[in-house]
């Protein structure tokens, strides 16, 4: 069990310089992949903080994974008038 809380914060670290990796590269399409890599490496951290019973970086990275799914609901929310106005016949 240890090793594998190991490998998922190693993994989440990984994750989270990724998506920062992306955003540099100021590319929109990355930029989207950016919001997923952070929301999954923010729980993986979080899961082998709360294994480890290291609250403060838990509850830090429990937000950090919040913050990442509101970043994404609030991107598919913007996304869903352009796509229902372009299906709309125009006159």
């Amino acid at each position: 069990m240890k090793l594998t809380v190991d490998i998922l914060g190693w993994s989440g670290s990984a994750l989270i310089i990724l998506a920062y990796a992306l955003t540099l590269i100021e590319n929109k399409s990355y930029l989207e992949y950016g919001k997923y890599l952070n929301l999954l490496g923010g729980l993986f951290i979080a899961m082998n903080c709360y294994y480890y019973n290291a609250i403060p970086p838990f509850v830090t990275n429990l937000v950090w994974s919040v913050i990442a799914t509101l970043t994404i609901y609030k991107t598919r929310k913007k996304k869903k008038p352009l796509l229902n106005a372009s299906l709309q016949p125009r006159i």
